[in-house]
């Protein structure tokens, strides 16, 4: 069973998607400089059941065309549900990871992959720099140049 704060409705974490953003607790990377250090305390948050789910899905389901978990690959086989029923309902789904690789499983239920540890000498998406990489998994091509700022 995967633990969750409350989630939000994003507009700028998957760009062209109005999304609802799952920040899950128990995050075993601890990377230095992370900005949600409160999400490496598995305890933290409650039960993100399919139930607690799909009250959000229904309250929001007029505004949302995808639905981001940040975190939540450790435990598979719930996120694995999670994203199945998010899929069901016609919603994309994205997924943001600190790890650089994920199982088929997984990959097969995402349409938006965020991938690699927070550096913080390296920056964000923002950064040209960046090791960490968007992609939409339906055409491979990385979505980090949509963050990156114009000069």
């Amino acid at each position: 069973m995967l633990n969750a704060f409350e989630p939000r409705v994003v507009l700028q974490e998957v760009p062209g998607e109005v999304s609802l953003a799952w920040l899950v607790t128990g995050c075993p990377l601890a990377c230095p400089g992370c900005h949600s250090r409160d999400s490496w305390n598995p305890q933290a948050g409650s039960p993100l059941t399919g139930e607690r789910l799909q009250g959000w899905l229904e309250r929001y389901r007029v505004l949302l065309t995808c639905v981001l978990f940040f975190g939540g690959e450790w435990d598979r086989e719930a996120l694995l549900a999670l994203l199945r029923q998010v899929r069901r309902q016609g919603l994309k789904t994205c997924l943001y990871t600190g790890r650089e690789r994920l199982g088929r499983s997984l990959l097969a239920e995402l349409d938006y992959l965020k991938t690699g540890p927070w550096r913080a000498e390296l920056g964000g998406l923002d950064s040209r720099d960046t090791n960490q990489r968007l992609i939409c998994l339906s055409t491979g091509e990385s979505l980090n140049h949509i963050f990156w700022r114009r000069s």
